[in-house]
């Protein structure tokens, strides 16, 4: 069976099980036009056969539907003129929406000799999202447990104490000098500075389940637009993408209201010395997302609602970009690297995912929710 698209280009047929296929897989001819995909590929790239037929895949003809880095033709022509299966890892697909904005997806790329096909390469796109997605839900689950029993040691062995000496300088300073009462207002303003971090790490023994019900992402989000704009981020840009027809999320609105809130002070923060700095809060659908299986779901809970917050700053630290969401693991100076670690225990409480993407220029933080 072939088909044709509307300029009248004619898909070859690279027989049964073509379409069963559950990766991403596209056939390209020798000038790297598309002359066939599957159904997984529809999806996973979001365009249809008849606009990508006769197309070149990364070409000025995709416009900006489709962005892919770093290009795949070199990999095409070598393929083509040497007829070995070769590959590409870590490939950066971004993939336009109807909204105008773009998803990021990654992949390794598979690419050998189409044969009786058109003499052309078949390509089979391995999405490494899927991979990550379970390594890094693994990760999460270690940094909760481990900031669990860290919260347990510290409050009760150093609050308690803590606020025995805040109360004795407090004492001492009545009746100090001017020059100790200084002293002893700094021993106060350092203890409450302590406890006030005692209280965050507190929060990780917390092990009650969240107060899961059906909510507005948007009205989450907004909250938290609100609230940065007056304060923290007065002085940023704060962009708004909404998709009005997402239907409504299952999670605890006080909890996710905290993460966000969460996110976008560490965008702000990272901001400071960033010409223009801009803060981008988006939301979106994705029906392919779902979480790892395992043996209590064994296809995988779907979490199709999007949430994102990107910023314009210099980016992570590559030294500690793969344990962001550790206990203790903190790219400021000042931080105390807890911040992270919480917003990775409620977003695993509620059995949905966060990632985070992030380079000189672009760091996008996307939690991943159930639909309610």
């Amino acid at each position: 069976m072939t088909r044709r698209s509307p300029a009248g280009f004619e898909e070859v047929d690279p027989g049964p099980g073509w379409d069963a296929l559950p990766l991403p897989a596209l056939v390209l001819d020798e000038q790297g036009r598309v002359t066939a995909m599957n159904d997984a590929a529809e999806v996973w790239l979001n365009m249809s056969r008849n606009s990508t037929l006769g197309r070149t895949l990364d070409g000025d003809e995709m416009g900006t539907r489709l962005r892919i880095h770093p290009s795949l033709s070199p990999l095409v022509f070598r393929v083509v003129q040497g007829d070995e299966p070769l590959y590409q890892p870590n490939v950066r697909f971004e993939i336009g929406d109807r909204a105008g904005g773009h998803q990021e997806r990654r992949a390794l790329v598979h690419a050998g000799p189409a044969g009786e096909l058109g003499g052309g390469v078949t390509l089979l796109l391995v999405p490494q999202d899927e991979a990550g997605l379970q390594s890094q839900n693994r990760a999460v689950r270690t940094a909760a447990r481990s900031a669990i029993g860290m919260a347990e040691m510290l409050a009760h062995e150093i609050k308690n104490p803590l606020a025995g000496i805040r109360g004795a300088a407090q004492l001492i300073g009545m009746n100090a000098s001017p020059e100790d009462r200084e002293m002893a207002e700094m021993i106060v303003s350092e203890s409450k500075r302590i406890v006030s971090l005692l209280e965050q790490v507190e929060r990780f023994g917390d092990t009650s389940a969240p107060n899961l019900r059906a909510i507005n992402v948007h009205d989450v989000l907004e909250k938290v637009r609100r609230s940065a704009a007056v304060g923290f981020a007065k002085k940023i840009g704060i962009v708004a993408e909404y998709d009005p027809s997402l239907p409504d999320a299952l999670a605890d609105a006080d909890q996710l209201t905290q993460v966000c809130l969460n996110l976008v002070k560490n965008a702000a923060e990272a901001l400071k010395d960033t010409d223009r700095p801009a803060i981008r809060l988006r939301s979106f659908y994705d029906h392919t997302l779902r979480l790892p299986p395992d043996e209590t779901d064994p296809t995988g809970r779907p979490l199709p609602l999007q949430i994102e917050i990107e910023d314009n700053g210099p980016g992570l630290p590559p030294a500690i970009a793969d344990q962001i969401f550790e206990p203790f693991v903190s790219g400021r100076e000042n931080g105390t690297g807890l911040g992270l670690a919480l917003v990775s225990k409620i977003i695993t409480d509620h059995g949905a995912l966060i990632r985070v993407d992030s380079r000189p220029g672009r760091t996008v933080f996307r939690i991943s929710l159930p639909k309610a």
